[in-house]
């Protein structure tokens, strides 16, 4: 009897009902393994992607597309970083996890959750990805109210691309075309619409006089939205 006293007297309100600190706990965990479960799905996803998009992107360099295979090879590029992004959610979520776990050993010694600092800056990472950022706020504000964390401060998402990546990027591509075309390529373009090489040999002047150069541009156009029309095609398989 004294035990169960001991339990409604560690319960809380949660939306105007008493809930038992341990069944919470349980339930953030199970809700923690689901995110991992989906983040592994995707993962598995990305790779079936990465497989195909890199096959796409063969083809097009035999087939003297590089612009094309340019294009493919940077969505290799963002793809590989999605998959990154995941892969760091998914250890920040396994490390709440286990905090999580510490604390149900806390709440049968002491009879009573603590505040982690280790929940709180895995907490304040994961609301930053959009992907799984609806989840950890509801489980946040769970958490504010058990007293396990701090408010967390309301930062917008991390779309913005860090410093460098633009130079890291054009160097992974140039990684993946040597590998697809089997020759060290010089000078990866900074858009995927700019004129290859051999075009760039023409004058400015002497180019925007030729009578085909419109045609030429109109074609670059056609062959990036025809690669775009792929990938998408790829995604959706």
């Amino acid at each position: 009897p004294g035990c169960v006293r001991g339990q409604r007297a560690m319960s809380w309100l949660f939306g105007g009902k008493k809930v038992d600190p341990k069944e919470q706990v349980k339930q953030w965990r199970l809700t923690l393994k689901k995110e991992v479960r989906k983040m592994d799905l995707q993962v598995t996803k990305i790779d079936r992607e990465c497989k195909k998009i890199k096959l796409e992107a063969k083809k097009a360099a035999k087939d003297g597309q590089m612009d094309g295979a340019k294009i493919l090879a940077r969505e290799l590029v963002r793809t590989a970083k999605s998959k990154e992004r995941l892969l760091m959610s998914k250890a920040q979520i396994n490390s709440m996890e286990m905090q999580l776990s510490n604390q149900m050993a806390t709440l049968r010694v002491a009879g009573a959750l603590a505040k982690s600092t280790e929940i709180m800056e895995a907490m304040n990472a994961l609301v930053k990805n959009h992907e799984v950022a609806a989840v950890m706020r509801d489980l946040a504000k769970e958490m504010e109210q058990a007293n396990i964390i701090d408010e967390l401060m309301d930062e917008a998402f991390e779309d913005m691309e860090p410093e460098g990546l633009e130079d890291e990027t054009n160097a992974e591509v140039e990684r993946i075309l040597a590998e697809l075309t089997g020759a060290q390529m010089s000078g990866v373009e900074e858009t995927p619409t700019k004129v290859p090489a051999a075009k760039q040999k023409i004058p400015a002047a002497a180019a925007a006089e030729a009578p085909g150069a419109e045609e030429e541009e109109e074609e670059d156009d056609e062959e990036m939205a025809a690669m775009q029309a792929r990938i998408a095609a790829l995604r959706a398989a």
